[in-house]
């Protein structure tokens, strides 16, 4: 298949285009700069425009780009780039798919399961309604801003995502650094759900929502079992060998981390409802697995 990626340097983006290409899928980039490669496409998300002419042929899109959430302090203006960068960026994208004249049969939308807020204990599939607070909030309006490509027929799926669990990138990349110097221990009481998926079973899952006709709307991309801070926190000292002592209590973690903090602190036991149904198998299903392949 011809395929279309944009957030394709981010640590899933990147790992996408390899997988893609290693089993011989033709995959265009799009890019917010001038083009500099073959497999590139220029699109400007702000200024809601995309070279529509360089994606003639693809099958599949996929939409991974956005601000970081946890990469710098919430200030009111980086909240407003987290919140622009995916709605403007998603509006921007499905409009101007809906416009093609044969667009792509299936638009893959990366979301995120912070769509549920807080769900404390309670175990939640798609079918849970949307928490309250600023995450949830933007993931609405992100996959609202998608209703153009839905409009014109194209299948559209929105892959709400958890902690993607890799060496390098995302909130694993930090942790590792920190557990291997011995330094690492559960944040505030280390009660809360972290909803995980290894970002292998990232990968083929995002890949599964491609080629699964059936799938449409949100799928959760989460492992089967989510684990508290805590269970967390004892894996990653027996697979790294190192001392768990430490913890950041929850009022130096909202020095640290302002508005942010209330979303670490926070428990979403999040299920992959939709993604089981559909014959998907995980290859990493549980914390141990998935910090062991990292």
């Amino acid at each position: 298949m011809r395929i279309a990626i944009t957030g394709s340097t981010g640590l899933i983006g990147n790992a996408l285009v390899r997988s893609l290409r290693t089993d011989g899928h033709d995959v265009v980039r799009l890019v917010r700069r001038e083009p500099a490669a073959a497999d590139e496409v220029r699109w400007d998300p702000k200024g809601q425009q995309v070279d529509t002419a360089g994606l003639a042929g693809c099958e599949a899109v996929v939409h991974l780009a956005g601000a970081g959430v946890g990469d710098r302090r919430w200030t009111a203006a980086y909240k407003q780039e987290i919140r622009d960068s995916r709605v403007l960026g998603t509006r921007t994208l499905a409009t101007a798919l809906a416009s093609m004249d044969t667009p792509p049969r299936v638009f893959v939308c990366g979301t995120a399961i912070g769509y549920y807020g807080d769900t404390g204990d309670r175990r939640t599939d798609e079918d849970g309604a949307a928490g309250s607070g600023f995450l949830p909030e933007v993931c609405v309006a992100w996959e609202q801003a998608a209703k153009p490509a839905q409009d014109a027929g194209i299948r559209t799926v929105f892959a709400r995502t958890g902690l993607v669990v890799a060496r390098s990138g995302g909130a694993w990349g930090r942790l590792f650094p920190i557990f291997r110097l011995g330094l690492g221990g559960r944040l505030g009481d280390g009660s809360q759900y972290w909803s995980f998926i290894s970002l292998h079973d990232h990968i083929r899952a995002l890949r599964h929502l491609i080629d699964t006709e059936e799938l449409s709307g949100p799928v959760n991309l989460t492992a089967p079992e989510p684990v508290t801070n805590r269970e967390v926190t004892a894996v990653m000292g027996r697979v790294l060998n190192r001392p768990t002592l430490f913890t950041v209590p929850a009022p130096v973690l909202r020095i640290a981390l302002g508005d942010f903090a209330e979303d670490v602190l926070g428990s979403q036991r999040v299920v992959p409802r939709r993604l089981l149904d559909s014959g998907f198998t995980f290859d990493h299903p549980r914390i141990m697995d998935a910090v062991r392949s990292a």
